[in-house]
């Protein structure tokens, strides 16, 4: 890249620095925050792009923090997150003390174990403070090698810097993690154009003969880095044309061989130094502390000469920072085994003996098995896990196998890996770990460790639940006996499992041993058997009264039963997925993200139901294919909900079939309640009645877990629609028996609502009335909706005055929610009573303050030129989502192309 004064001047990137520039003025203009994500190959451009982002930001008044990954640095918790926060952290005086503790810990500024995900909450937090005086533009470069602790808090703050003023920018290669997880459609930064590769190295040298300038564009194949860096190695009069090229140069991919050849050039103590600065860890690894170990007095003689080849500098903190990464990446690869393992026991002698880098060092550097050595990194891993920092903690726990003298300790490390690996978010890594430790013996002792491991990939990887009734009760069995090493809380977890299994599954099998184990487990584990299999018995109350009484470390290791007995009695009043979001480990995000999921369907909060579909993409890529499937499954609901039978089809193909292999009763009958539930929005009664009558035979009683007693109000609605209306009411009447009301404040208004909807005519106003005053009535909002609109139905056919206003109000949610053809059905029935439906702007010309804040949002990134899918890079929606919206804003606008919203927007 060519520079001037101000910094990188870029050739060829209009489209992404457009992009980016709108990224800013998005923030910038109050609109809120957004996530851009720069995929390519190395040397492509992306720390370039960053770079120039920077600059940008900083002329706009941002505060600009930034951190690189480096392969190096991969196994340290929260390195990455150190790095970009560090200068934030005077700000933490503004947090809570909880969220303060979590976030000094993790940094590193005091002693203490932060709950696994609070570090996210607690950086969100910061961030929040820090915007209050100007917009913040966080830069991550080499996603690909930052740390798994550090890139799940990224992860988590980009999935909602849209609430701020943040705008957050990584670069990864096309084959790192980031690529898949981080963002919802990556920026491909491709290579330059063979007119802009010509212009770049045009400007960068112009001496540079003709012919050897074809040579270089057709070697670099529009590579930026090897556009610069290919003529470097050339001779002058190479350059000239006047000597011949040699037969072969490098090319895009073989970079790092470039820089090796290189270096091997330097003299052995510039290859020594380059070796350990590539190798050294840590942002305070540097100055003394590592070059006073390299020897010698031309040190800065050395520096200098590196630094004139271009390959590396010191900076003001003493650190050796390289040219590129694939520097960094070269000097390891070029060196010999033996040369590494010297420069690794240089620096662990460098280090304090209690510092863990120092261990991580003398495991690199060891030759043979050592069995000191690998307990040390066993209990460093255990440690790192406690902190949060699982992923690290099972990537110790391997190094600590690998230099195991003994195949039985070499196996108990390994299945503690395989574990900490599945809580840490790396669960393609369990499944493999799992495999391999398959193929040996695996000691008794920690058998019903690995069993829960077995269980754990078994269930989240390869969604099959054949395991989990077979190996979880005898492991159960084991664990209770007197005695028996219960591997810190394991217990509670396989309970857990397995009864997840049985929800899942219906197997008997799995609910007797989950019965014959309910006092052996904990008062949240008794009570979440019992909101599935006996929900009508108090458990509600229950509930609110066990999280109220928990203390903030049970109810982190409780956060799973806990959020799954609130999802089987539908309460999403109760807070537990927010508050777990700061108190537990990794693991659990997904539980959170589907009770989230779940809540937001409830509650009408049904523009984030874009966030569900996105949450089960991100599960895909992390290999959690059960997170997926029952993400999909929880959108299925806003779909049938809207009456988009199509799109309801769409998720039917592609997560029954799985569900049907692994005989998932509890997916099955949920997708055939909302094949119904559509039918009933498209007012196809006998239908929906057919489809509910599989579920719910008539004359049988609602029974087993607490969702088919939610039935009530879609069954009554389909019979009374069908004419069957004393069916209806016995339907009522035996969902009183059972006590149905009792299960939860949904369950109570359901009912309540089936009974209205069948009560006679003399009864039936006061009975409507009766269900508006049941307590909590206005959370349920799309089922208040069709209750109003039922009512108004009612009372329209009766000549009742109300009439309009029921159908008003449940016309304007529907509208709200998406739900067209419910929306629609009041429109018939508003003009039967001679109420002409108005637009949403009362008449009055069109406007954006008719436009949802979503939608106004998109239409301002429309006007300026961007396309559907670059809004949807900004605003983390698919294409598809941002054509829908857009097809929403044109009639409200009164405008019918893109090419006119500037000007509708104008005054706005």
């Amino acid at each position: 890249m060519a520079e001037d004064k101000r910094g990188p001047s870029l050739v060829g990137r209009q489209r992404e620095t457009e992009l980016l520039t709108a990224a800013l003025t998005q923030a910038r203009g109050g609109a809120g925050g957004s996530a851009v994500l720069l995929r390519g190959d190395a040397g492509v451009g992306k720390s370039t792009l960053l770079a120039w982002a920077e600059r940008e930001a900083r002329e706009r008044g941002f505060t600009v923090l930034r951190a690189v990954g480096t392969e190096a640095e991969t196994d340290f918790a929260f390195g990455a997150l150190h790095q970009a926060l560090w200068s934030l952290l005077r700000r933490s005086c503004a947090l809570s003390a909880h969220q303060r503790e979590a976030l000094e810990s993790a940094l590193g500024v005091r002693a203490g174990t932060p709950s696994g995900f609070a570090v996210g909450t607690a950086a969100l937090a910061l961030l929040d403070e820090a915007v209050q005086s100007s917009p913040v533009l966080l830069l991550l470069d080499d996603l690909h090698w930052i740390d798994s602790s550090s890139a799940t808090v990224f992860a988590f703050l980009r999935r909602r810097c849209a609430e701020l003023p943040l705008v957050i920018v990584g670069a990864s290669r096309p084959d790192g993690p980031a690529a898949q997880t981080w963002a919802d459609g990556p920026v491909d930064v491709e290579a330059l154009s063979r007119a802009d590769a010509t212009l770049l190295l045009g400007t960068c040298y112009p001496e540079l003969a003709a012919t050897t300038t074809d040579r270089v564009l057709e070697e670099a194949a529009g590579n930026p880095l090897a556009l610069v860096e290919l003529p470097r190695q050339l001779v002058d009069g190479q350059r000239r044309g006047i000597v011949p090229l040699p037969d072969r140069l490098p090319l895009g991919r073989n970079l790092e061989r470039m820089f090796a050849e290189r270096l091997g050039s330097v003299t052995p103590e510039a290859g020594r130094l380059l070796l350990m600065g590539a190798l050294a860890t840590g942002t305070d690894f540097g100055g003394r502390v590592w070059l006073g170990a390299v020897g010698g007095d031309d040190v800065r003689d050395t520096l200098e000469r590196i630094e004139a080849d271009g390959l590396a500098r010191l900076d003001a903190d003493g650190r050796l920072v390289f040219r590129h990464p694939l520097v960094r990446t070269a000097v390891i690869s070029a060196a010999s085994d033996s040369a590494r393992r010297e420069a690794h026991r240089a620096l662990a002698d460098s280090l304090a003996p209690d510092d863990p880098r120092r261990l991580v060092h003398e495991a690199s550097a060891a030759l043979f098995p050592e069995e000191g050595l690998a307990h040390r990194l066993q209990e460093v891993g255990r440690g790192l896990a406690g902190r949060g920092g699982d992923a690290e903690g099972a990537l110790l726990l391997e190094r600590a196998a690998a230099l195991s003298p003994d195949p039985a300790d070499r196996a108990r490390r390994l299945t503690w890996a395989a574990v900490m690996a599945a809580r840490g978010g790396q669960l393609r890594h369990t499944a493999a770990l799992v495999e391999e430790l398959k193929a040996g013996p695996v000691p008794p002792d920690v058998a019903p460790l690995f069993a829960y491991a077995v269980v754990y990939a078994d269930q989240s990887h390869h969604i099959d639940f054949e395991s989990s009734a077979a190996l979880l009760p005898g492991v159960l069995d084991t664990l209770t006996a007197q005695g028996a090493d219960i591997f810190g809380g394991l217990v509670e977890q396989v309970y857990f499992k397995l009864l997840l299994a049985a929800t899942y599954t219906d197997d008997p099998w799995a609910w007797r041993a989950l019965e014959r184990h309910r006092e052996n487990v904990s008062e949240a584990g008794r009570l979440c058997l019992r909101a599935w299999t006996d929900p009508g018995s108090g458990v509600a109350e229950e509930l609110r009264a066990v999280t109220e009484d928990m203390t903030q470390e049970q109810e982190a290791g409780a956060a799973w039963l806990l959020l799954w007995t609130a999802s089987a009695l539908d309460r999403p009043e109760v807070d537990l997925w927010q508050r777990s979001t700061g108190l537990h480990g990794y693991a659990t995000q997904g539980s959170v993200a589907k009770a989230k999921c779940h809540r937001d369907y409830l509650l009408g909060h049904w523009d984030q139901a874009a966030v569900c579909r996105r949450e089960a993409e991100i599960a895909e890529e992390l290999g959690y294919h059960c997170n997926a499937l029952m993400f999909r499954q929880y959108y299925a609901h806003f779909l049938a909900g809207r009456g988009d039978e199509a799109g309801l089809r769409e998720i039917e193909r592609a997560i029954r079939p799985t569900a049907t292999r692994a005989r998932m009763r509890f997916v099955l009958d949920r997708l055939t309640h909302l094949r119904g539930l559509a039918a009933l929005a498209h007012g196809r009664y006998e239908e929906a009645y057919a489809i509910f009558s599989e579920l719910a035979p008539p004359g049988r009683p609602p029974s087993g877990p607490p969702w088919y007693h939610a039935l009530v109000f879609d069954l009554v609605t389909a019979a009374v629609h069908t004419g069957r209306r004393e069916e209806a009411r016995a339907r009522v009447a035996a969902g009183r028996a059972e006590g149905s009301a009792e299960i939860s404040g949904r369950h109570a208004f359901l009912l309540a609502a089936a009974a209205a909807l069948a009560a006679e005519d003399e009864d039936a106003d006061a009975a409507y009335h009766a269900t508006y005053a049941v307590p909590g009535a206005e959370q349920w909002v799309f089922d208040l909706a069709r209750l109003r609109l039922a009512h108004g139905s009612w009372l329209r056919r009766r000549h009742r005055p109300g009439a309009r206003e029921a159908l008003r109000a449940a016309h304007h949610v529907f509208r709200r929610l998406g739900a067209d053809p419910w929306a629609r059905r009041c429109e018939e029935e508003l003009r039967a009573a001679g109420d002409p439906v108005a637009p949403p702007s009362g008449g009055a010309a069109p406007n954006a303050s008719g436009l949802t804040g979503q939608e106004l949002r998109i239409a301002r990134l429309a006007a300026t030129g961007l396309s559907n899918k670059e809004i949807g890079q900004l605003l983390q929606l698919s294409p598809r989502t941002v054509g829908a919206h857009l097809y929403k804003v044109f009639p409200k606008l009164g405008i019918t192309s893109r090419a006119a919203l500037a000007l509708a927007l104008g005054g706005d």
